[in-house]
């Protein structure tokens, strides 16, 4: 059997971190049909492979004990993250090629397909931006003034970190840890989580803070990191007003609310192959499926992750 380069190299590097020998040895050769076998193109082949890498870590168990209930778990996790129909619809087709190639090579494969929901495409707009729309709309908000400047570093940290805008509006000054490049964020149900942020909102953070929050703060006292022109706590009802503004303004057609950065967060670095635990935890999301995940995960892993496979950094 033989594999490309750029293959052999990207089984090996989760072979070293989380995969038995035994599912690289059918993941080795499940990319090897589609390559060779099938004649895939090897962008197809490179995001099935990363498809079922990522359903294989977050539900590790030997190969013969899969069943139809894992994969739609696995399927029903990515739906809560934010991951829009026809991403979810491609990693059911993934998952469904591997365990039957499996099964036709006669091993003892206990999924069944039919269990397993299908995903209905188009069934709404989905709560998201591609890439370049998002990174378009980023760099092209006018930073000449203090309340742009400001505008323009809200946006920017929601999209680097994936967290809510109630959270967002919440953070204070003392959240902000420069010399670990991570911010601490307060979300639902008083849980806590570290959230790294790339270098680039880094300077942007480090010049509001010194030169626009002072104008802003005028004569109030507030540990509040975003603030109105007033210098006081910004609002809910404010922030979507400056968000409506921004997106007319770009002339974005799709109706774009605070949720569309997070699910952006999440598609993008879901898209680009983070494992999904890692994506959960950035997020702080929270289910009965998924808690006991969070805290297994390094700090480190999960800071060295999001800043080699976030589009800003």
């Amino acid at each position: 059997m033989s594999i490309s380069p750029k293959n052999h190299q990207i089984i090996r590097l989760a072979t070293d971190d989380h995969l038995n020998a035994s599912l690289i040895s059918h993941l080795n050769s499940f990319v090897y049909y589609l390559t060779v076998e099938k004649g895939m193109a090897e962008n197809s082949v490179d995001s099935y492979r990363r498809d079922v890498i990522d359903f294989l870590e977050s539900y590790p168990h030997p190969i013969s004990e899969y069943t139809a209930q894992d994969v739609t778990n696995y399927l029903t996790d990515l739906k809560n993250i934010g991951l829009v129909n026809t991403s979810i619809a491609r990693k059911r087709v993934a998952l469904k090629q591997f365990f039957n190639f499996l099964e036709d090579n006669e091993e003892n494969i206990q999924v069944d397909f039919d269990q397993v929901p299908k995903i209905k495409i188009g069934q709404y707009l989905p709560d998201y931006l591609d890439v370049e729309t998002m990174l378009k709309l980023l760099d092209g908000l006018p930073t000449s003034t203090p309340l742009e400047k400001r505008n323009k570093v809200m946006l920017e940290l929601l999209y680097a970190t994936g967290m809510r805008v109630s959270e967002l509006l919440n953070l204070t000054i003392h959240n902000i840890n420069f010399s670990e490049q991570v911010i601490l964020i307060k979300g639902k149900g008083s849980k806590q989580r570290f959230v790294p942020f790339v270098d680039s909102v880094a300077l942007l953070l480090n010049e509001y803070l010194n030169e626009v929050r002072p104008i802003l703060l005028k004569f109030e006292h507030t540990d509040i990191l975003f603030l109105n022109n007033r210098g006081q706590k910004l609002s809910r009802m404010g922030f979507w007003k400056i968000l409506h503004k921004i997106t007319q303004e770009a002339g974005l057609k799709q109706e774009v609310t605070p949720h569309t950065f997070r699910h952006s967060f999440a598609t993008h670095l879901l898209e680009a192959g983070v494992n999904l635990r890692i994506v959960q935890a950035l997020l702080g999301h929270s289910s009965l499926n998924t808690t006991q995940i969070y805290t297994h995960i390094d700090t480190r892993y999960l800071i060295e992750t999001h800043r080699l496979y976030h589009p800003r950094a």
